[in-house]
């Protein structure tokens, strides 16, 4: 069987996640679980969803930098 091909520098850079940690309150922390029920994600892409949008919002010049 072939080996699979190395991803390219620009693949590796774009897939790359920096993983962080956060304390929620009971609350906040349910109300994001029931979130991501209903959408059929995780918590972690309701906050990050959440992230971006927030971002992009507050920042709307660093999302053009970005594209």
């Amino acid at each position: 069987m072939p080996k699979p091909s190395k991803p390219s520098q620009k693949q590796q850079e774009t897939h790359k996640s920096v993983r962080t940690s956060v304390s929620l309150s009971p609350a906040l922390h349910d109300t994001l679980e029931r979130m991501a029920k209903e959408k059929k994600v995780s918590v972690a892409w309701v906050i990050r969803d959440a992230a971006e949008k927030y971002v992009s919002e507050q920042w709307p010049l660093l999302q053009q930098e970005r594209a």
